[in-house]
Parts: C-alpha cells; structure tokens; sequence
C-alpha cells in the first residue's frame, strides 16, 4: 500500500500543476481577449472620428462648389440662357444636398447609407469597384516602370551597349526592332 500511495502522490501533484497551467492559460487569453478589445474599439473610435471629420470637410468643400454653380446659373440666366441656367440650378441645388448631408451625418450613418446603396444597386458597386481596381492597376504599373527606369544601372564596358556601337548601330536598340548595319555587295 505504501507503493500505490507514494506513486499516487506525484502523479496528484502534476494533475495539480496542470490544472495550474490551465487556469493561467485561460486568464492571460481572456487578458488578451479584453486588450485586444479596447484596442479594436479604440481603432473603431478613431476611424469615426476620421470620417466625421473629414466628412464635414468635405460638405464644406462641396457646399462651396454648390454655391459656385448657383453662381454660375445666375449669370448664364443674366445672359438670356435660361434653359442651361435651370440645369445649373437644379445641379447646384444637388450638390448642396450632398454637402448638407456631409456636413450633417456622422459615421455611422454615412457607412450605413452605403451599405444600403450597395445592397440595393450591386451592379453599380461592382462596376465601380472594377475601375478603382484597373485604374490602381494602372498607377501601380506606371509607377513601377518609372522605379525601374530611375533603378536601371548605367550601361557597363563591353555591354550590349558598346557592342552595339561597334556594329555600327548609331544607337542601341529599343523595342522589338533591330537595325543592322548596311551590307557590302
């Protein structure tokens, strides 16, 4: 009996020890469960006030070209062009709309606003969302030939360059062509 009592209490304290390290494991988790919280919400904080803020930026912006157009409709309609005045007018007051709405309408309300349109006119989002795409697919591509043209090393001795010269190519070749030096018949 002395064996199985002896052998029992090891094999307790290890089952103790790991239940020990199950209950640490389970505090630092929900420690960072709850850090990871705050910081997400913080992040979530932040990005509204960014919104907000640039959200009301823009209706002022907008509010201003608004006002530029009624501008315009006023002196086009001085001028006798009626018909191009109430177009002005009438865009004019669209915008104005529009940056009324901006000025006004927080985070929330603008994210949700799009969500709905979205929802609604999926074609459109689509659409619109393929030529952000291919219009950052064309910056990108510019951009990355502008990098490697600026990285390209200068034309080393005995290169292609120089061989070139020496055919009697009064400049390298570009592109897909190449010219060849006259023959002698």
């Amino acid at each position: 009996m002395t064996e199985e009592s002896t052998s029992g209490a090891p094999q307790k304290a290890v089952q103790e020890k790991a239940q020990q390290a199950k209950e640490q494991a389970l505090q630092v988790t929900s420690s960072a469960k709850e850090q990871l919280q705050v910081a997400s919400g913080s992040a979530r904080e932040k990005m509204r006030e960014q919104v907000n803020t640039r959200s009301t930026q823009a209706g002022h912006q907008v509010d201003s070209i608004g006002q530029a157009m009624r501008k315009a409709g006023e002196h086009l309609s001085g001028q006798g062009y009626e018909l191009p005045a109430k177009a002005a007018d009438q865009l004019a007051q669209r915008v104005e709309q529009l940056g009324g709405y901006l000025r006004e309408s927080d985070a929330d309300r603008i994210l949700g606003d799009l969500e709905n349109y979205a929802r609604q006119q999926p074609l459109i989002v689509a659409t619109a969302g393929l030529a952000v795409g291919v219009a950052a697919a064309r910056f990108l591509k510019t951009s990355s030939q502008r990098r490697y043209q600026q990285g390209k090393p200068s034309p080393e001795p005995g290169g292609s360059d120089e061989l070139a010269t020496e055919a009697g190519l009064s400049e390298p070749p570009t592109g897909g062509s190449v010219a060849l030096p006259p023959t002698r018949t």
